[in-house]
């Protein structure tokens, strides 16, 4: 099989072609995102690979002129996609698991950090102010924490809370059985009135877009932490930016953003970048932002090559893919 890889970062290149080997599959690899630019890399390929750049009903007619069957991106989310124009095309379509230690391991370290001021810290760390004022936090031990989306990562999050001895609500719209000893299910409403932390674990789809709207953070106790290692799309950024200048959020970490595409994974000093919230997120010293980062860890990355090669090979094949998008 011959399978072309769009976006393959510098650090993918070598995992990249030691699985092919493992697999015996010709790679070819391109350092650009699928477009008029990289059409020609699809010539006599069998199966494209893709991490996170907009996949359009145009690139997937292209495919389809190439006589290319299989598609898979090298990601849980598949949000950049359009399925719909997979399908009408006869096009399959998956995505791969990874993991999910790597992204509930972060999400823990930014709970941790945004409970004990380390951002702030940090800044006056570097302009060698050591004073104690204001750099009081608390114990997650005495907190209630909740978790909105329950699926692989929101379990592995809840495992690594356990030993904290937090009180553990849980959000989603089907409760997971192992689960039963260590959380409370709860409806959204109750979760956002009683939690002192909330920690977004939820797919980005219609339901969940900005289900952190104003309303919602109305509803939640003053002073309460927001985590974000999921969707940017999950939180209204704006309603963000006013529930922390009112002071009902007292934390925000966010490896995730609104509009974050064209922006991360991107060299952008010395650029002006047209981004105003993130502009106005990076000035609070309560806020914690990186670039969407939380799942890249060496395990996470091999797992998602490896298993977007086997996942093409699987539908290649004709054999059952576990990661088929339906």
């Amino acid at each position: 099989m011959k399978i072309v890889f769009y976006n393959v970062r510098y650090d993918e290149q070598d995992f990249i072609l030691s699985f092919a080997k493992k697999h015996q599959i010709d790679a070819t690899l391109c350092y650009q995102s699928l477009g008029p630019d990289t059409f020609e890399y699809l010539k006599g390929q069998d199966g494209v690979s893709v991490v996170t750049s907009k996949i359009d009903r145009s690139m997937i007619e292209k495919i389809k002129e190439n006589n290319i069957q299989f598609l898979s991106t090298r990601t849980i989310g598949y949000d950049h996609i359009d399925i719909q124009a997979c399908h009408d095309l006869g096009i399959k379509v998956s995505n791969v698991t990874y993991n999910s230690y790597s992204v509930a391991e972060y999400t823990l370290m930014m709970m941790l950090m945004g409970l004990r001021k380390i951002p702030s810290l940090m800044q006056r760390f570097q302009g060698q102010d050591f004073g104690l004022y204001t750099a009081r936090g608390k114990q997650l031990k005495d907190l209630t924490v909740g978790i909105i989306g329950t699926g692989k990562i929101g379990q592995t999050v809840i495992d690594l809370l356990t030993p904290f001895h937090c009180t553990i609500l849980a959000y989603d719209a089907y409760h997971n059985p192992s689960l039963k000893d260590k959380v409370t299910y709860c409806s959204l409403e109750e979760l956002y009135c009683q939690a002192d932390l909330i920690s977004l674990h939820a797919p980005n789809t219609e339901e969940t877009y900005h289900m952190l709207d104003t309303k919602a953070f109305d509803n939640m106790k003053d002073g309460v932490g927001i985590v974000n290692t999921a969707r940017g799309s999950l939180i209204d950024t704006q309603a963000l930016i006013n529930a922390i200048e009112s002071k009902k959020v007292g934390f925000a970490c966010l490896d995730v953003l609104e509009n974050e595409t064209n922006i991360y994974y991107k060299d952008m000093k010395n650029q002006v970048i047209n981004h105003r919230e993130l502009a106005i997120l990076r000035s609070f010293p309560n806020v914690l932002l990186t670039p969407h980062t939380a799942f890249y860890s060496q395990e996470a990355v091999t797992d998602m090559i490896d298993n977007s090669i086997y996942s093409l090979l699987q539908m290649y094949q004709g054999k059952e893919n576990p990661w088929l998008i339906k």
